[in-house]
This record gives C-alpha cells, structure tokens and sequence, in this order.
C-alpha cells in the first residue's frame, strides 16, 4: 500500500492523465489546445489585432471573448448545442488546391458517381461450338492450351461448356475469344 507521501503525486498524476485522456480527442477536432486543459478554469489567451476579431463587429467581438471565456467542458457543449441547432454532420467533404477556389461550391452539390471496377482478369469459356466446325475448334484448343494432345483437345471440346482459361488479362483474352469464334466456337469472357 502506498504511503501518505506518495499519494498527492499519486492523484496529480491521474488527474493529468484523465485530463490529457480527454482533452486529446477534443483537441484534435480543433476546440482547444490541449495545454489550455491544464488551466481549464482560466480563458485561453489570444494575440491582439489578429483573427476575425481585428475587423468583426462588436457584437461578433463580445461573443469571441465570452467562448474565450469558458471552460473545455462548457466549449464542448457549446459546439454540440451548435451542430444540433444548425443541423452539422461530422462528415467533411475535401476539395484540393484549384478546386477550392473555382468549383468547391459545385464540387460539394455534384454527388460522386463511383465508376464501376473494370475487370482486369478474366475466364475464357467455351460454351458450344459449331458440329460442321468441330475439327477446327479442336486443332484451335490443342494450339491454345499447352501440353494438350489432340485426343485431349477432341475430349475437351466435345464436353463443353468447358472453362479454356482462368484468369486471364484482358486482352489475352479478346484475342484467344476471336481466334475461336473465326473457327466456329461461342465463347464466353467472364
């Protein structure tokens, strides 16, 4: 158990570790830095003819020095009493550079279509060939797929539909899909 010396540190300690525990999290949304934490009671201090304050009226300059005024807790229900008064959503929307400038307004109003993903691998099928064709579809698949005799090839065709390929780019693939269809083959890119 500690002893009577130790437990002012003790509690110091815990105390600034609670303090920093919340005053992170707030600090980060931009409401207070967090050193201003320790003197929660004290107003946090401003340089003088800067800001908004050096051209804002009276009326938006007494409001200033009043949230200046209170305390993290009290600043913190301020900005809930805010959002929920003017309806704000956490949800911020970034817009880059040039953007900002010129159409931020239009970039903020336009909804993001999201563009489909493009496949880039595909299975080549072959899905039924042509009876009269047959003979040049199975010399076409023996070409295609190494290591395929032509009683392999023959068996192959003739137990369509049949995957030829599997994850193949895109283009292989177009071009393994017309060289069979200019023999007689259906194919099928998936």
């Amino acid at each position: 158990m500690p002893d009577a010396t130790s437990m002012p540190q003790f509690d110091m300690r815990f105390r600034s570790s609670l303090i920093r525990s919340v005053a992170r999290p707030l600090a980060s949304r931009r409401l207070v830095h967090v050193s201003a934490i320790r003197r929660s009671t004290d107003p946090i201090p401003t340089p003088e003819g800067a800001g908004a304050s050096a051209g804002a009226s009276a009326k938006v300059t007494s409001i200033v020095d009043k949230v200046a005024e209170l305390t993290l807790l009290e600043t913190s229900q301020l900005v809930e009493a805010l959002k929920a008064k003017f309806n704000i959503t956490e949800a911020v929307q970034v817009v880059s550079g040039a953007g900002a400038s010129s159409g931020g307004a239009a970039a903020a109003e336009a909804p993001v279509e999201e563009k489909p993903v493009e496949k880039t691998e595909f299975k080549v099928k072959l899905e039924k060939i042509d009876a009269a064709q047959k003979a040049k579809v199975i010399r076409e698949i023996k070409n295609l797929i190494p290591d395929m005799n032509l009683v392999a090839a023959k068996k192959f065709v003739e137990s369509a539909p049949k995957v030829i390929k599997d994850s193949v780019p895109k283009d292989e693939a177009e071009k393994i899909k017309k060289a069979l269809e200019a023999v007689g083959a259906t194919i099928v890119l998936e």
